[in-house]
């Protein structure tokens, strides 16, 4: 991939890096927006080579095995966080890379404290881990559906009007933890319109090879749209950081979002400037064995070949 063409991926991704939340608004980002791009198969030709560059940079950050990169997607249903996943991941190495995705909390983990089933998750160093939701849930779902929060079994001194702020302060504490030990951090929340979110809903009804895809709490969530935009909005102001920043990639063209999410990572991973280990001169001195090893083997491969037909003469 040339230097012109990575600087196009990495360039789509930059209107939507939100590094300072204070001023973000929801409003200010189109769900339809391609950032001037309106041919689907350029983009589709630029994030080919941007997967090829993602594959080679992860290549790296395996063997460099000092630094891990944990990605994070968020969204409401059909926004197309699989589809990102599968198209932009589709060049990794699937042993350098850990997908989780987090549903609703099972008892053992309602046990725990609310970044206990996530925290256990991060990436090992030299791999990417990939977080299909997240403990944001905790501070969308959960903020949306007081329900849930119940069900958490919280001391009561502890469920105040201050709890959503108090989220806020321990998730932006816990990514500067990750990021001090080598975790960088990478969030993107997929910005689809509700208009898009209907016509896809439709779609899977319509369509029987997606009619899995659907069930009747996306529609109920639906109803509660609205409620979700404000978290959404409030939370990505609160927890947007330069060491852990959001991207709110426009969802309604899957191509664009697809190129958006690549776009961010790539510039991500370079910004790490991942390099091939380099070897010491024992280590040199031990390659070297290796080297005289395998080439002095050659003589004795020859003379076991001859001798294979003798002995099939021989039975």
């Amino acid at each position: 991939m040339d230097k012109l063409n990575a600087n196009k991926v990495k360039n789509f991704a930059v209107p939507y890096r939100i590094i300072d939340g204070k001023k973000f608004r929801l409003a200010d980002i189109d769900p339809s927006d391609t950032n001037g791009l309106t041919s689907k198969k350029s983009a589709q030709k630029l994030l080919q080579e941007g997967i090829v560059h993602l594959s080679r940079m992860q290549e790296k950050l395996y063997a460099q095995n000092r630094r891990g990169l944990l990605l994070i997607f968020q969204a409401m249903d059909a926004a197309g966080k699989d589809g990102a996943i599968k198209h932009v991941m589709s060049g990794i190495n699937p042993q350098g890379c850990q997908v989780y995705s987090f549903k609703s909390p099972s008892t053992e983990e309602l046990d725990h404290d609310f970044l206990w089933r996530t925290s256990k998750c991060l990436p090992e160093r030299g791999r990417i881990g990939i977080f299909n939701r997240s403990y944001y849930e905790e501070v969308l779902a959960v903020r949306v559906h007081p329900e849930f929060l119940t069900k958490q079994k919280l001391p009561a001194e502890f469920v105040t009007k201050a709890i959503w702020k108090e989220r806020f302060e321990d998730i932006n504490a816990f990514e500067r933890y990750a990021t001090r030990n080598g975790i960088t951090v990478l969030k993107f929340f997929l910005h689809l319109s509700k208009k898009e979110q209907k016509k896809r809903f439709l779609e899977r009804l319509d369509n029987p090879d997606k009619n899995w895809k659907f069930s009747m709490a996306d529609a109920t969530e639906r109803g509660y749209w609205d409620e979700y935009m404000s978290a959404y909005e409030e939370m990505i102001r609160a927890t947007a950081t330069k060491h852990a920043p959001w991207y709110v990639a426009p969802a309604d063209n899957k191509w664009f979002t697809r190129l958006v999410v690549a776009g961010a990572i790539h510039d991500t991973m370079d910004e790490m400037k991942l390099t091939f280990p380099t070897v010491d001169d024992e280590k040199r001195k031990e390659l070297a064995a290796a080297r005289s090893a395998l080439q002095g083997e050659t003589g004795h491969e020859h003379r076991s070949v001859r001798m294979m037909p003798e002995m099939g003469n021989s039975i």
